[in-house]
C-alpha cells in the first residue's frame, strides 16, 4: 500500500553520532600497565584506545604530518616518546595530549626501534644507520652511542634486572648483541638464527633469555655461559594452565606466528603442549585462510591475564591468557568500504564489507569486531533479511553466502550456493518471508535461490549446506549492478551498466517492462511508492534507500555527498557531507532513526535523525525571542535605554537599535544622553553599532542618527582601534570618515 508522505513524519536533518574509522596502520602496539589502554601507530598519529569501548581517547598527532615510525610508552605509562621519518623524538604527555619536548634524533636515518629500561629514565634508540643511542629522559641528554650493529636495529631490549646496565639489540645480520653500558662495549653476540629475530623475552631468573625469529626457530639462551614462529611471550607462574597442558615443573613460553595460531611449548623438552584451533572456520576453509593471517605482534598484559595479539591483517585480538580463548578482536584498518548493514533483532550490530574477502561484524554497544572468512576474493554487496538474523554475501569469487547470528551475537557461515561464472555484485532477500534470495552478476544473469530452514542450534556447527538455483535468467546485455525485490516479494527490479532497469515476476522471471532514459549505467535500483525523479547530485548517484515511509529518498553519491530529498514535492531537503569519497554503502535500521553510511574513504559513519531535536531547539529560540521582544518592549516603555540598546544590540536588531537612538535623541538632553549610554557598551557591541551606523549612514533619513553614533565614538574611542576592529564593513568604511585627519586634529587641539 502507497504511504502518502504526508502522513509520515519527514525528516530534515541527519547528524553524525559515532565514527567506525581506521585507528591502526601497523607496527607494534602497546598496552598500559593497567591494561585498560593501546596505543596504536596510524600513521602520522598514535591513537590511543580505551579497550573497553573500543573508542580512540586521544590522538597524539605530529605537527608536520610526517608519518610516525616508532613510539614506545614507559613503564610507568607517564612518557610517551615517538620518532618520525624527520629523525625528531617528541616526548608527549599523553594524558594531557601536549608535547613536552622535542629533540632531533642524531641519527642520519629513521628510527626503527624504540625501549625504555625498567626504570623508566633511560630510553634506548636503534636507527637504520645502523647506531643505538641512549638516552636519559629526565637529563635530557644522550648517555651512549652505541656502534658495531649491521644494517638496521630493528631490536632493541633492555635487560629487566635493573642492576644488570645491560642492552640487547638485534640487526639485519640475525645476531643478537649484548652491550655493556658501563663500558659502552659489545660483550657477546649470540648466533643461532638464520634469519631476523622478532623478539626477545626473559625468564622470572633474569638468567635465561628466549629469541624468536623469522626462521621458525625459538632459541633458549643462558645468560651466564652465553650458550645454546614469530613472537615470544614468557607465561606467568601463577597462571593456572593446567588445561593446556602445562605444569608447574617447567619453563613454558608461548609463540605466535604465521599459522596465525597461539601455541604452548615447553622450554625444556622443545616440545608443543598445546596449539590453538583457528575460531570461526570450516574444515574447508582453513585451507585457504591459513598463512593469510600470520601474527605479527603478541604481548602479554599481566593485570588482567590476557594476550595481545595483531595479525597482519591489522586486527587486534585479545585472548584469556589461561584458556587461549578469543574474548574481544578489534579491527584497526577497514580499508575502503563497499557496503554497510545493520544487523540483529534490535539493529545492534553493524556487518561491513571492505575490499577484502573477509566479514567484519561490529557490536556497537563495545566496538568488539567479528572478522569472518569464508570467501575467497573481496566482498561487494549485502542484504539482510527481515528478522535481522540471518544475512547474505557476495564475492568476487562468483559465490554468494548465507550467514547466521546467534543468540549471543556470534555469526557463522550456515550455507552457500555457486553457478554464477562471473564475480557477483548485487544479491537481494525476500522481505517477507527467509525463503528466498536473488542474486546478480557481471555474467549478465540474475538467479533465484530457494533456501531451507536453516537450525537455530549448533548441532549442525561447521556444516555448510551447499544451494542450487531454481531458475536462471539472462537479465541484461552489460553487468548487472544492483537487483531489488518489492515489499510483497511480488517483483524484482534489476539496474544494469547498459542504462537500463528491468521489471520482473519473481515466481517465474517473466519480464514485465523495462525502463530507459539513464544515461549512464545505472548502480543502485530500489522499489517506491511514487513515481518522481531527483536532480541534484553533481557526481554519480551510487545508493538510494527510501526513509520517513517512503515518503523521503536518501541518496549517496561519489562525491562523498549524501541527500535527502522529498518525494512530494521533488525538494532536496538537506546535503550532507562529512565523507571524503565515494559513498557505497547506506543503510537504515528498523526504526528509521539511524543511518550507517561507508566509504571508500574507509569511515564508517552513524548518522541520527536530529529533525524532532532541532525542532525543539527552534521552538525553544522562538519562545526565548518572543520573550526577549516583550523585555524589550518593557525596557523602552520604561526609557532605560541603555539595557534596550544592549539587548538589542545582542538580538542583532538593527531597526530596533535605530529606534532606540532616536528615542534617546528626542530627550531634552539627548545628546549627552547618547553619549553616556554608549560609552557603558562594550568593545563588542560598540563594533556591532559602528557596522550599523555604516548601513544607516546610506540613507538619507536615518544619516544623522549614525553621524551621531560615530561623532561620539571618535571622540571617545582611539581610531587606530577602530581600525582594528574584525568587522570587515567597518574596516572597510571607516578609512572614509577622514579617521587618520581627525587623530591629527585631535592631537593637535590637546
Amino acid at each position: 500500500m502507497a504511504v502518502s508522505s504526508s502522513s509520515a513524519n519527514l525528516k530534515s536533518n541527519y547528524a553524525v553520532f559515532r565514527k567506525i574509522e581506521s585507528f591502526y596502520t601497523g607496527g607494534p602496539i602497546q598496552v598500559t600497565q593497567a591494561g585498560d589502554y593501546m596505543f596504536c601507530a596510524c600513521g602520522s598519529k598514535v591513537n590511543i584506545v580505551d579497550i573497553e569501548t573500543g573508542d580512540i581517547v586521544h590522538s597524539i598527532e605530529q605537527d608536520d604530518e610526517t608519518e610516525i615510525t616508532v613510539f614506545a610508552l614507559s613503564n610507568d605509562d607517564e612518557i610517551l616518546v615517538t620518532g618520525s621519518q624527520a629523525l625528531l623524538l617528541k616526548q608527549w604527555d599523553w594524558l594531557g595530549n601536549k608535547c613536552t619536548r622535542t629533540w632531533k634524533a642524531v641519527h642520519t636515518a629513521p628510527v626503527a626501534s624504540m625501549t625504555f629500561d625498567p626504570s623508566s629514565t633511560l630510553l634506548a634508540t636503534g636507527g637504520c644507520d645502523s647506531t643505538i643511542k641512549i638516552w636519559d629522559i629526565p637529563q635530557q641528554y644522550c648517555t651512549h652511542n652505541l656502534k658495531g650493529s649491521s644494517g638496521v636495529v630493528h631490536l632493541v631490549k633492555f635487560h629487566p634486572d635493573i642492576s644488570q646496565p645491560q642492552l640487547f639489540s638485534s640487526s639485519m645480520d640475525n645476531s643478537i648483541r649484548l652491550w655493556d653500558l658501563k663500558s659502552s662495549q659489545c660483550v657477546s653476540q649470540l648466533d643461532n638464527h638464520y634469519s631476523l629475530v622478532t623478539s626477545l623475552s626473559f625468564c622470572p631468573d633474569n638468567e635465561t633469555l628466549i629469541s624468536s625469529g623469522r626462521d621458525k626457530i625459538c632459541t633458549v639462551w643462558d645468560l651466564k655461559a652465553k650458550t645454546t614462529i614469530e613472537s615470544v611471550v614468557l607465561l606467568p607462574q601463577e597462571l593456572d594452565l593446567s588445561n593446556l597442558g602445562v605444569t608447574k615443573s617447567s619453563t613454558y613460553f608461548l609463540t605466535a606466528g604465521s599459522k596465525g595460531v597461539l601455541r604452548v611449548w615447553d622450554a625444556s623438552s622443545a616440545t608443543c603442549v598445546h596449539s590453538q584451533s583457528l575460531p570461526h572456520l570450516s574444515a574447508e576453509s582453513k585451507v585457504d585462510v591459513i598463512g593469510q593471517h600470520s601474527l605479527m605482534h603478541c604481548s602479554l598484559v599481566p593485570v588482567k591475564s590476557e594476550l595481545v595479539s595483531v595479525n597482519v591483517d591489522r586486527n587486534i585480538c585479545l585472548y584469556d591468557a589461561q584458556t587461549l580463548e578469543l574474548k574481544k578482536q578489534f579491527s584497526g584498518y577497514n580499508g575502503e568500504v563497499l557496503d554497510v548493514r545493520f544487523l540483529g533483532p534490535k539493529d545492534s550490530h553493524i556487518v561491513v564489507a571492505t575490499n577484502s574477502s573477509q566479514l567484519k561484524v561490529f557490536e556497537l554497544s563495545s566496538s568488539n569486531c567479528q572478522i569472518l572468512p569464508g570467501h575467497s576474493d573481496i566482498v561487494l554487496a549485502l542484504d539482510v533479511f527481515r528478522k535481522g538474523k540471518l544475512f547474505a554475501s557476495c564475492s568476487k569469487d562468483k559465490t554468494f553466502r548465507i550467514w547466521q547470528m546467534t543468540e549471543d551475537g556470534q555469526v557463522s557461515c550456515v550455507a552457500q550456493g555457486m553457478g554464477h561464472t562471473h564475480q557477483v555484485g548485487a544479491l537481494a532477500c525476500s522481505k517477507t518471508k527467509e525463503n528466498f534470495l536473488i542474486t546478480a552478476s557481471q555474467d549478465r544473469t540474475m538467479k533465484v535461490w530457494l533456501l531451507p530452514k536453516f537450525p537455530t542450534t549448533n548441532e549442525k556447527e561447521n556444516q555448510i549446506m551447499v544451494l542450487q538455483a531454481r531458475q536462471t535468467e539472462v537479465a541484461h546485455d552489460k553487468d548487472v549492478n544492483s537487483v531489488a525485490v518489492s515489499p510483497n516479494d511480488k517483483l524484482v527490479a534489476t539496474g544494469s551498466q547498459d542504462k537500463t532497469a528491468k521489471l520482473w515476476n519473481c515466481e517465474n522471471c517473466v519480464l514485465l517492462g523495462v525502463f530507459s532514459g539513464h544515461k549512464r549505467g545505472i548502480w543502485c535500483v530500489q522499489f517506491s511508492p511514487v513515481d518522481q525523479t531527483f536532480e541534484g547530485h553533481d557526481a554519480s548517484v551510487l545508493k538510494v534507500i527510501f526513509v520517513s515511509e517512503g515518503g523521503q529518498v536518501l541518496s549517496s553519491g561519489a562525491d562523498g555527498l549524501l541527500k535527502l530529498w522529498t518525494i512530494k514535492n521533488n525538494e532536496c531537503v538537506k546535503t550532507l557531507d562529512a565523507h571524503d569519497n565515494k559513498v557505497w554503502a547506506l543503510h537504515a535500521n528498523k526504526k528509521d532513526d539511524t543511518v550507517v553510511t561507508g566509504s571508500t574513504d574507509s569511515k564508517v559513519l552513524l548518522w541520527k535523525d536530529v529533525t524532532q531535536t532541532e525542532l525543539e531547539e527552534e521552538q525553544a529560540k522562538q519562545e526565548e525571542q518572543i520573550l526577549k521582544d516583550q523585555e524589550l518592549a518593557n525596557l523602552l516603555y520604561k526609557k532605560q535605554f541603555l539595557k534596550a540598546l544592549g539587548l538589542a544590540l545582542s538580538l542583532d536588531r538593527p531597526h530596533m537599535v535605530l529606534t532606540i537612538i532616536k528615542a534617546i535623541l528626542k530627550e531634552p538632553r539627548g545628546k549627552d544622553d547618547l553619549a553616556r549610554n554608549l560609552m557603558n557598551l562594550r568593545k563588542d557591541q560598540k563594533e556591532a553599532l559602528l557596522k550599523f551606523s555604516i548601513t544607516w549612514n546610506t540613507n538619507t533619513r536615518n544619516c544623522l542618527e549614525a553621524q551621531a553614533v560615530v561623532e561620539i565614538l571618535l571622540k571617545h574611542e582611539n581610531p587606530e582601534d577602530l581600525l582594528k576592529t574584525p568587522l570587515p564593513e567597518a574596516r572597510t568604511a571607516t578609512p572614509g570618515l577622514h579617521v587618520p585627519g581627525f587623530h591629527v586634529a585631535k592631537h593637535e587641539a590637546g
